[in-house]
């Protein structure tokens, strides 16, 4: 099968086309007919860097992915050939070894990772939503636990995660503010769901704590940037307040935390890919995803340029640019 395979990793690492064998079916797995894939922050981190979970050289990888049963393994009695599914299951290295990925025309993927896609959307579009999905929903409901009377902050409320949980706190009723740095996302995030929007550039925290919560500070706040973003998030939360972050590769100062009695989570959705644990809660979360996409409650942010796969060179140096809006995604024509 036709694949698009990395030979090195660092800063000058490319994808180079080429054929590989084609995956076969095992127990517990199906095999995908990849239709598109997405790239997501910790797609391009592993094509530049060693992370300690990048797969075997020459590698497959891009951990988001949607297309059609093509085999079903031996046990799996959720999905038949000719299913439409979407999932984030692979291009990482696990504890059982390499987990190929989106790249390519076929993908094995653990059927407990993957879901039946949404049927309003395509595939380039339902490609857009898994690992940003999960990750907001374990960030809000599982660790943070919100509940529709918490006052909530999403900081980069238009970003992959955050554009995600906007829409997901808001099917649970709850007030929403969110950081932004334009006009343009401002108006994206409000029509995302977002009540309240702060200008991170042009108003300091304890201004736009006293401006939307009287002075007491957020309930729960959702960092999805890191650095220092996370020692505001702490600046800017209530008393007994839950902060979430999915970043937490820095050196912070907890003075904020430990005097309010804050709580601290951070979110790694990558673990039951890496482990082979809890693989079951993904699916369940996709499902449900998939749920609230048909009946409006979610949509995915896309840029307005899509890639081919063949273009993947070109989609990773947009992303590097930071010049994009939205997820990037590729579609397997």
């Amino acid at each position: 099968m036709k694949a698009y395979l990395v030979h090195e990793y660092g800063a000058s690492a490319k994808f180079v086309e080429g054929d590989i064998p084609k995956p076969a079916v095992q127990p517990g797995h199906v095999l995908i007919e990849t239709k598109a894939t997405s790239l997501n922050p910790v797609d391009h981190k592993i094509l530049t860097a060693d992370l300690g979970i990048n797969p075997d050289l020459p590698a497959v990888l891009h951990m988001d992915v949607a297309g059609v049963v093509a085999e079903v393994g031996a046990g799996v009695n959720d999905f038949k050939v000719g299913d439409e599914v979407y999932g984030c299951a692979g291009g990482l290295k696990g504890s059982a070894g390499n987990l190929n990925g989106a790249l390519a025309d076929f993908m094995l993927a653990d059927a407990n990772l993957i879901a039946k896609k949404p049927t309003t959307l395509g595939f380039a579009e339902a490609a857009a939503l898994p690992l940003v999905s999960i990750t907001a929903w374990e960030g809000l409901f599982d660790r943070a636990k919100v509940a529709q009377n918490d006052t909530l902050l999403v900081h980069a409320g238009v970003g992959g995660v955050g554009h995600t949980a906007i829409q997901l706190a808001k099917t649970r009723g709850l007030r929403v503010a969110t950081t932004v740095s334009t006009q343009d996302k401002a108006d994206i995030a409000k029509s995302l769901g977002a009540d309240d929007i702060i200008f991170y550039r042009d108003e300091n925290v304890a201004d736009y704590v006293k401006r939307l919560t009287g002075g007491k500070g957020f309930d729960v706040i959702f960092d999805t940037v890191g650095g220092d973003t996370l020692d505001k998030s702490l600046e800017a939360a209530a008393p007994w307040g839950r902060v979430v972050s999915i970043i937490g590769q820095n050196t912070h100062d907890l003075t904020n935390m430990h005097i309010k009695g804050l709580s601290l989570h951070l979110v790694f959705m990558l673990l039951p890919m890496i482990t082979g644990e809890k693989r079951a809660d993904h699916g369940h979360i996709l499902s449900v995803a998939a749920r609230l996409v048909d009946a409006g409650n979610l949509k995915p942010l896309i840029h307005e340029k899509r890639f081919r796969y063949s273009e993947v060179n070109e989609a990773h140096a947009l992303f590097a640019s930071n010049g994009h809006t939205g997820k990037i995604v590729l579609e397997n024509l």
